[in-house]
C-alpha cells in the first residue's frame, strides 16, 4: 500500500486530508471535530458524548432508521467516538459508495435535528452505558484514575458525563454545543481510498457547510496541582482493580518521543518489564501493561493491573523497583533497540487499512498541523537514546507526580 498525501483548504476554510490509494476497493471517510469531552460547559459533563449519539437519530432528510437503512442497503457502516480532545465521526464501505457515505456523514453532522423524543430515549441509553462502565471494574478504574489525575479539571470527568450531569442537559445545550464546535474552521476532514484529491474534494464541496466561524477560544493550559489525593472504591469483587498514573508533557514535547519508547519498554508488550517482572516471574497478575495520553499541553503514562487483592503491596513494590530502576540507570541499548523495532512494526501493520490510513492523515492534521509521513515519524523515533529514556523517566517518576486509584473487595 503507497497512499498519495495531500491537504488543502476548503472554500467553507475547513481542512481537507486525503490519502489516495489506486488499488483499494473500499473507501472511508470522517469529519474530526476538535472539541470533546475537555469542552463540556461546566456541571454539563458528557454533552458531547450526548451529541454524538444525537448525529445518529436524525436529520431534517433522514429519520434514524433511515440513516441506518441507506447505510446498510449498501454494506456500508457508521460510527462515531468521543475523546477528551476531540470527536470523530466516520463511515466506510465499497468505494463506489464514497458519494452516498459523504451525503449521509454531513447530513449527520451539520443537520442533526435534535428531535424531543429521540433525546429522551437516548439519555436513557446513555444512562445504561454509564452502569455498564461502572458495574465492569476493569473499565471503571480507567475513569477513577482519570479522576485522581486530573480533577477538578474536566479531564477528570468520565467522557460520558455522570448521571447527574446527563440529566442536567437539555436539547438546547445539545443544540449550543454543535453550533460552536460542528461549524468550526479548524475542523477536519479526511478521506482515504481509490480517488484523486482533486475527486475527494469535488465529491465534499457541495455538502459543505457554508457558514463556518473560527475556532472558539483554546482552554486553560492544565496545571498540575501537586500531588493527589488516591481514589479507592469498594465494592464486592475477588479481583483488585489497581491503576497509577503520572503526569506527563503533552503532545508537542521535544521528549514525547522518548516517553512513547519508555512506555513501551515499561508494560506495553510480552517482554516488557512490568509484564516479565509481576506476571512472569512473580505471577502477581495475568493482566498488567502500561499506556500513555497526550494531548496539547500536558499529558499522562498510566500503568494497570489487575491482581488478587493480597497481592496488592507486593505489586505495587514491585512496580515502584521497575520505575526506580529507569530512574537511577536506564533502559539498556539492547532493551531500547526492542521497544523502536515494537513501535515501527505496530505502526506498519497498524496501516494496512484505508480506516487507518485516513486516521493517520486526519490526526496528523488535526494535532501537527500538517501530514506526517508514516516514514517520517517513524524516523524520529530512532535518534532516541537510552540517556533520553532515563531524563524522561527522571522527569516524571515521582511520588509528588503520581496519582493513583483501585477498586477492592469491601
Amino acid at each position: 500500500m503507497h497512499p498519495v498525501y495531500h491537504c488543502q483548504r476548503l472554500a467553507n476554510g475547513m481542512r481537507l486530508a486525503t490519502a489516495s490509494l489506486p488499488s483499494s476497493e473500499c473507501a472511508t471517510l470522517s469529519i474530526y471535530i476538535p472539541a470533546g469531552s475537555r469542552n463540556d460547559p461546566p456541571k454539563l459533563a458528557g454533552v458531547a458524548h450526548f451529541m454524538e449519539h444525537m448525529a445518529f437519530k436524525g436529520t431534517a432528510k433522514r429519520s434514524a432508521k433511515q440513516l441506518s437503512l441507506e447505510l446498510e442497503r449498501s454494506g456500508a457502516q457508521a460510527n462515531a467516538c468521543t475523546a477528551e480532545d476531540h470527536t470523530v465521526y466516520d463511515a466506510r464501505g465499497d468505494a463506489a459508495s464514497l458519494p452516498m457515505l459523504a451525503d449521509i456523514l454531513s447530513d449527520m453532522v451539520w443537520h442533526s435535528s435534535l428531535p424531543p423524543r429521540e433525546i429522551k430515549l437516548e439519555r436513557d441509553v446513555i444512562h445504561e452505558e454509564i452502569t455498564m462502565y461502572e458495574e465492569t471494574p476493569s473499565d471503571h478504574i480507567g475513569d477513577l484514575i482519570s479522576q485522581a489525575l486530573w480533577s477538578p479539571d474536566p479531564l477528570g470527568e468520565p467522557i460520558t458525563g455522570t448521571h447527574q450531569s446527563l440529566d442536567a442537559i437539555t436539547r438546547n445545550h445539545l443544540f449550543e454545543y454543535c453550533q460552536l464546535h460542528h461549524f468550526r474552521k479548524d475542523l477536519v476532514i479526511a478521506a482515504a481510498g481509490p480517488y484523486s484529491a482533486e475527486e475527494f474534494a469535488e465529491i465534499l464541496q457541495p455538502l459543505l457547510p457554508l457558514q463556518c466561524h473560527d475556532a472558539p477560544p483554546p482552554l486553560p493550559a492544565f496545571v498540575s496541582r501537586g500531588k493527589s489525593t488516591p481514589v479507592v472504591q469498594h465494592r464486592e469483587t475477588e479481583q483488585l482493580q489497581l491503576a497509577i498514573a503520572f503526569h506527563t508533557p503533552g503532545r508537542h514535547h521535544p521528549g514525547r518521543h522518548a516517553l512513547r519508547l519508555l512506555s513501551i519498554l515499561l508494560g506495553e508488550s510480552t517482554s516488557s518489564r512490568l509484564f516479565q517482572q509481576l506476571r512472569e516471574d512473580r505471577g502477581l497478575c495475568y493482566h498488567i501493561s502500561s499506556d500513555i495520553a497526550l494531548f496539547d499541553d500536558t499529558g499522562s503514562l498510566d500503568i494497570s493491573a489487575g491482581l488478587d487483592p493480597d497481592s496488592r503491596d507486593e505489586a505495587l513494590k514491585a512496580i515502584h523497583h521497575e520505575l526506580k530502576q529507569l530512574v537511577t540507570d536506564g533502559p539498556s541499548e539492547e532493551e531500547l533497540e526492542r521497544a523502536k523495532k515494537i513501535a515501527v512494526t505496530a505502526n506498519k501493520i497498524a496501516l494496512e487499512s484505508t480506516a487507518a490510513q485516513m486516521a493517520w492523515v486526519a490526526e496528523s492534521l488535526l494535532f501537527e498541523g500538517a501530514i506526517i509521513t508514516p516514514a517520517e515519524s517513524r524516523a524520529r523515533l530512532m535518534p532516541v537514546t537510552p540517556e533520553d529514556v532515563q531524563k524522561m523517566a527522571v522527569q516524571i517518576f515521582s511520588p509528588a507526580n503520581q496519582a493513583i486509584a483501585e477498586i477492592r473487595s469491601l
